[in-house]
Parts: structure tokens; C-alpha cells; sequence
């Protein structure tokens, strides 16, 4: 895909869902849809599913009046659905109410599937491309679930993997219990947090309660997986069972944001932050650093970004890629700016100024 292609871009705010698209090479310039969708409604997380001859987009958006509620669109954005019967809603027995939708994910190996996570933590899946949902029950009636506790964003399963070999394998985060895995289609889960610290807590490395914000998947090696923690990055090689410590060489290891390049192996990307005290980028330094060997060395990507001192928060969500090759990376901040790079990161330019504060970010080649 060298060259001229489509890419769409999703950024979900806290006062609706701004899209743009950019058509022809990276160089070339972006153009947004003249208003928001969901104006007023915030908007954690959406989806772009590529996978079926039309591009679907999901929305998870929040109405103040209405509730929570997940969308979709079959012309980029045009227009939305709402089903006349929740998408995503807890059943009665479990005397749990939806706070909102974190996570909206397609699955890699099965082509109608979409996963959704929640607050309260819940997964939920789909079989009709996010129209309808069902709870993970195993997952929700977990043994350890009495254990967990809310983390500062309250207590939500913000990421999901899916492995592109095996549908039955599913790997979740939730804040603040930690990683969990499924190899057999979501019958039964087991924490995957072997390596991973808990600061907060007397035993620092508990076999689940972890602060985890962000888990991606490589593009070469599904079971290498990297790992954004409060306080702390980290590298598994075998699908969570274990990790390995990758933070030195950044300037800071507390973060939100991780994300994988799309087709290269062993190369992934997050945004430092100062402190969990502190919530601005490391050093008062609008950088990403990207790791080209699996976290043995990270570098500095400056090019474009603000020089100056700067109090853009990237949140868990707003990093991504987009899998163009070479590969689009972008994130928003909460100061409501949106970056986008057109080569791997190297350089940098501002796409989008004086947003509401950025929750989420997607994009994606559509032609």
C-alpha cells in the first residue's frame, strides 16, 4: 500500500466523534466532516472493521441524558445505527448497570466477531459485527472478582486481544485486576501477570490486581505482547504467561498509551508520561518513543512536535496505527490536539487543534 490510499480517522472526545479522511500519499492534506458525530456525548472507544466488503465503524458513546449506547456505521460515518434493543447491556441477575463501553475490537481470526470490554469490567461478544452482544459469563463470574479493585478510571476492561491463529485464544486487561487469557473460547480464564509489578500493593507482584493501561500485540509474533503498566513497560514473548521489564532507556515508565507497527516485527510505540502524580508527557517533551527490537532500545520521535514545554496527556486509547506501509501513526491529547505521522513515527505533523479533550483514536486504510 505504498503510495496513494484512503485512511480514515476516528477520534472519539468527550463532545462527540470528529472523523477525517486523507486521501492520496502522507503528504497530502486531511479533511474532517464538518460536524462531530454524537455532539455532546462522550465517546471512549471506537472501532473501524475492515474486514467485510464495506468498512464498519463502531462507536461506544456516552449520552449524559440517555446513557451508554454502541453505534455503528456502514458509510464512514455518515450516518449511525442504534439497535431498538441494547447492544450491550448487563442482565438482570448480575444486578449490574452498563457505565460505558471502553473497548470495541474485531477479532482477528473470525470474520463477524466483535469483542466488546465495559465498566463495570465485563467482555462481551458479538456475532453480527457489533449489532448485538453477549456477556462472557465465565469471565464476569470469575473467581477472583470480589478481589478486584477500581483504579483511578474506575474499574474497566479497556483492551482485548485477539490471536489472528486461534479464535479460541483471548487475552483482556482490566484496571486495576490485570491480565487475563482464554484458550478455549472464553470457558475458562487464568491471570497472566507473572513479571508484572503492583506497586500500590504490600506484594508487589501478585498474581493478579496489577494497574495494567494498555497491552499490543506484535505484527510479527502474536505472542509477543507489550505492556504499558502504572509504572512500568514490559515485553511477553509467550502470549502473557510471562514478562520481562523493557522500560530502561525511557524517561519515564508510567504511561497510558501502547501500540504495535502494523506489519514490522519487534516494533512498538508508547508515550512517557512524567508521574502518576504528575500526569504530563516525560520531561514536559511532547515525544513518542518507538522500540525497533522488541524493547532492548527505545529513541525519541520529535520531528514536528512542539519544542517547547508541553501538557498534552495521551490517554490509554489515543495512540494507534493505521496499516499503511509505511505505517501511520497518530495520537490526541487532552489539550484536544491530534498528531499524525506518515512514516513509522520519523516526522510528525498537527492535524487537528482545539478538540474536546481527546479519550480515543483510530485509523485505517479504506482504499
Amino acid at each position: 500500500m505504498i503510495g496513494m490510499t484512503e485512511v480514515l480517522l476516528a477520534v472519539g472526545t468527550r463532545k462527540g466523534l470528529f472523523i477525517g479522511r486523507r486521501r492520496g500519499s502522507a503528504r497530502d492534506p486531511w479533511e474532517f466532516y464538518e460536524s462531530p458525530c454524537f455532539p455532546a456525548q462522550a465517546v471512549y472507544s471506537v472501532a473501524i472493521d475492515t474486514r467485510g466488503a464495506v468498512p464498519r465503524l463502531l462507536a461506544g458513546a456516552d449520552s449524559a441524558h440517555w446513557g451508554p449506547s454502541v453505534f455503528h456505521s456502514d458509510d464512514l460515518g455518515r450516518t449511525w445505527t442504534e439497535p431498538s434493543r441494547p447492544a450491550v447491556r448487563f442482565p438482570k441477575d448480575t444486578g449490574a448497570s452498563l457505565e460505558r463501553v471502553w473497548q470495541l475490537h474485531p477479532a482477528a481470526a473470525e470474520e463477524d466477531v466483535v469483542y466488546a470490554g465495559t465498566e463495570p469490567a465485563a467482555l462481551y461478544r458479538s456475532v453480527d459485527r457489533g449489532e448485538s452482544f453477549e456477556l462472557v459469563r465465565p469471565l464476569w463470574e470469575h473467581p477472583t472478582r470480589s478481589k478486584w479493585m477500581p483504579g483511578g478510571g474506575g474499574e474497566g476492561l479497556h483492551t482485548v486481544v485477539t490471536d489472528p491463529r486461534d479464535p479460541r485464544a483471548v487475552t483482556v486487561a482490566v484496571s486495576t485486576a490485570g491480565v487475563f487469557r482464554t484458550t478455549d473460547g472464553g470457558a475458562s480464564w487464568s491471570p497472566s501477570n507473572a513479571g508484572v509489578s503492583a506497586v500500590f500493593l504490600p506484594d508487589p507482584y501478585p498474581e493478579f490486581g496489577q494497574c495494567v493501561h494498555k497491552v499490543a500485540q506484535d505484527a510479527a509474533d502474536p505472542d509477543r505482547l507489550y505492556l504499558q503498566n502504572h509504572w512500568g513497560v514490559y515485553r511477553s514473548d509467550d502470549a502473557g504467561a510471562h514478562w520481562t521489564d523493557i522500560g530502561a532507556g525511557l524517561p519515564s515508565t508510567f504511561g497510558f498509551a501502547a501500540a504495535a507497527h502494523p506489519h514490522r516485527g519487534d516494533t512498538a510505540y508508547v508515550f512517557p508520561i512524567n508521574a502518576d502524580s504528575d500526569r504530563v508527557p516525560a520531561g514536559r517533551r511532547c515525544r513518542v518513543f518507538r522500540t525497533s527490537d522488541a524493547g532492548r532500545s527505545w529513541e525519541p520521535l520529535a520531528a514536528g512536535l512542539p519544542q517547547e514545554d508541553h501538557y498534552g496527556t495521551v490517554l490509554r486509547d489515543a495512540l494507534c496505527t493505521d496499516g499503511a506501509d509505511p505505517a501511520g501513526v497518530y495520537f490526541g491529547n487532552r489539550n484536544g490536539e491530534v498528531y499524525a505521522s506518515g512514516d513509522d513515527g520519523d516526522s510528525w505533523r498537527q492535524v487537528a487543534s482545539h478538540l474536546p479533550d481527546v479519550l480515543c483514536v483510530r485509523a485505517a486504510v479504506i482504499g
